[in-house]
C-alpha cells in the first residue's frame, strides 16, 4: 500500500515523495499497519472547478480523496493527480506550499486527518 507526501525542503521548495505503508498479518486474515496517531477528522466538499493558488498546508495532515479529482503542484514543478482512493500526507506547513486545482466536473469529497508533528 502506498501514499505520497508533500514536504518543504530547507529552502522552502516543495517536493513529493512516495512512501510504502508497512503491513503485518493480523489474526483476521487482513494485513494491518501500525496505529497512526491522529487528532480527529475533517470532512470537506470542494467544487469541481476549485483553484487554490500557492498555499502551505494549514497543519500536518493526511488528505484522503473519496470522490472527484484534482491536481496538486509542488514548487519544483511536479504535478500529481489525485482521485478516489488517493492518500496524501501534507507536510508542507512552511515554505512556498502547493497549488490545488480541481479537474473534471464532479465535486471533490475529502477527509483531512490531522496528525501530530
Amino acid at each position: 500500500m502506498r501514499y505520497f507526501r508533500i514536504y518543504a525542503d530547507a529552502d522552502g521548495e516543495t517536493h513529493f515523495e512516495d512512501l510504502d505503508v508497512a503491513l503485518s498479518p493480523s489474526p483476521s486474515g487482513s494485513d494491518l499497519s501500525a496505529l497512526y496517531p491522529a487528532a480527529g477528522v475533517i470532512f470537506r466538499r470542494s467544487p469541481a472547478d476549485q483553484f487554490i493558488d500557492w498555499h502551505p498546508a494549514p497543519r500536518r495532515q493526511f488528505v484522503v480523496t473519496l470522490a472527484g479529482e484534482a491536481e496538486v503542484e509542488a514548487s519544483d514543478g511536479e504535478v500529481r493527480a489525485i482521485g478516489p482512493g488517493t492518500v496524501m500526507l501534507a507536510e508542507d506547513t512552511t515554505g512556498k506550499g502547493h497549488i490545488t486545482r480541481g479537474v473534471g466536473t464532479s465535486e471533490r469529497l475529502s477527509l483531512f486527518i490531522p496528525v501530530p508533528d
